[in-house]
């Protein structure tokens, strides 16, 4: 069965962006490659089960199993040695991205406290759109009170729109909630 939102963006998506910024090929609108949803744990060099927690919620979130991510290099000011895990992430591609992003949107951004938007100039020049999330419990998936700590998270949304004016319009289509510019 289609995603909700990839059945959005073919029928209803690329018609308007093709008549908005007046595309020559449908093959010119940008459209959504990857989610990335990533969890940084600094504190696990001294507390392994502080990234077994943050790897089992992340798999919970994005239903895959996510790689633990390794420092690349030492840094004595923070006791960290060169290939130690400090985190984890998870990239989501077609269907999954899709329904991750109807989660997202529609029931998770919602449930965030004191929610007044999300910030529009958060793009990186690229087309690509970047929000941190303070508190893993706005996910549905998560229980309350099986958490042993409360984590935030990167979520990047990478298009393949070659300005942010473009990638802007892109996630505004699919109802996504920024604040008034």
């Amino acid at each position: 069965m289609a995603s909700r939102y990839k059945d959005l963006y073919k029928s209803e998506i690329i018609s308007k962006m093709m008549e908005k910024f007046q595309y020559a090929n449908i093959n010119e609108v940008p459209k959504l490659k990857k989610i990335v949803v990533n969890i940084g744990v600094g504190q696990s060099a001294r507390n392994a089960k502080l990234l077994d927690g943050a790897t089992q919620e992340l798999a919970l979130i994005t239903a895959q199993k996510p790689k633990i991510c390794k420092a690349k290099k030492s840094v004595s000011n923070f006791a960290l040695r060169k290939g130690m895990p400090i985190g984890t992430a998870s990239t989501l591609r077609g269907e999954r991205m899709f329904d991750f992003l109807d989660r997202l949107i529609n029931i998770s951004i919602p449930r965030i406290r004191d929610f007044r938007g999300m910030n529009p100039n958060a793009f990186d020049g690229r087309g690509n759109y970047t929000l941190g999330i303070e508190e893993q419990i706005i996910f549905p998936e998560i229980n309350y009170d099986s958490i042993d700590q409360v984590r935030g998270m990167n979520i990047t949304i990478v298009t393949t729109a070659k300005t942010d004016e473009e990638a802007f319009e892109l996630l505004t289509a699919f109802g996504f909630p920024f604040k008034n510019k």
